[in-house]
């Protein structure tokens, strides 16, 4: 443990936003220090832009503000646009003495006061002292947390024909919709993968996932073994140990954080992303991800051949570049 955390205060500020949690979490269990996280609940004058807002606490409920006192912490650890004008505020009223590590770009101004900010690179910023590029998204799907999935949910599925392939489904954006269409197309592909190989699927929706385009998709899988959860299902969910079982995996190219958590094994990775479902600045990160290896398109008539790649997490690249030039 480097010398900083012996005694280090460090808050981890976490909103609503799954993505956004995902990324500081992973950060900060890559980092291996004690943390403290700091539950953030927005009012409406979150909406406006930050230059707008400045720097201060105005966006937060009063329970989430109360929580926000002193002693200000030596690290801040924070995701999104929304969070920047808190982790600003925390550095002003600590004296400057608090260091802030932001992950995607902040919006606004005053990016002198982060000590660094992690940036994708498909976002396609220009360099700065204060920035680092990274591939995709950091998140918490580590080799430790695969191998605990897999001792727990291996004899859950040895029933399903092997090899395993996982099929992780997100949905509809702020711009963009999933349609059934696309849906059936999808479970088309899916279940000709399964019947080629002679496997099962191991099938999870999201949030954002219709119920018009979860129906399509799963009446397109037909009568191909299969393990379901689709979101919304009690019971515990079963998505790592997904990831951990899969010979293939399949994700949907509609989230940076899904995608990235699907490349954190070794299996040969597929992309769905059709044209209409997906924005430049998501087919820029399939492209690096294409270019490094990480995974492949997936389209119709092509052949599946069992090849690897290394896993990726952005989140420990990170942490190395927090203890590089943060806190050292």
């Amino acid at each position: 443990m480097a010398p900083f955390f012996e005694n280090a205060n460090v808050w981890l500020l976490i909103d609503d936003r799954a993505g956004n949690k995902a990324q500081v979490m992973g950060v900060a269990q890559a980092l291996g220090c004690a943390y403290t996280v700091k539950s953030i609940t927005y009012n409406t004058l979150a909406r406006l832009p930050n230059v707008v807002l400045g720097t201060s606490f105005k966006t937060l409920d009063t329970l989430s503000r109360a929580t926000l006192i002193e002693p200000w912490p030596d690290l801040v650890i924070a995701a999104g646009r929304r969070t920047a004008p808190l982790a600003q505020h925390i550095k002003k009223l600590s004296g400057g003495k608090t260091k802030l590590v932001h992950i995607m770009y902040p919006g606004g101004r005053g990016d002198d006061d982060f000590s660094l900010i992690a940036v994708p690179r498909h976002d396609g910023l220009s360099k700065a002292p204060n920035r680092f590029e990274i591939i995709g998204a950091p998140h918490g799907v580590t080799a430790e947390v695969l191998d605990d999935a897999r001792k727990i949910w291996a004899e859950k599925f040895a029933h399903l024909p092997k090899p395993h392939i996982a099929l992780i489904v997100g949905g509809s954006t702020k711009n963009r919709t999933f349609t059934p269409a696309m849906a059936t197309d999808l479970g088309l592909q899916a279940r000709k993968l399964a019947t080629d190989l002679g496997g099962s699927l191991l099938v999870t929706t999201s949030r954002r996932s219709t119920p018009e385009a979860t129906t399509a998709l799963l009446d397109a899988l037909g009568d191909a073994p299969a393990h379901v959860f689709k979101w919304g299902d009690t019971g515990e969910n079963p998505y790592f140990g997904y990831l951990a079982l899969a010979s293939y995996t399949i994700v949907t190219g509609d989230s940076v954080s899904m995608c990235c958590e699907a490349a954190a094994s070794e299996a040969p990775l597929y992309i769905y992303a059709p044209k209409d479902l997906i924005t430049d600045k998501h087919a820029r990160f399939h492209q690096t991800l294409y270019e490094q290896g990480y995974a492949k398109p997936l389209h119709g008539n092509m052949g599946f051949k069992k090849w690897t790649h290394p896993p990726l997490n952005a989140a420990q690249d990170i942490a190395a570049e927090v203890k590089r030039r943060v806190i050292d």
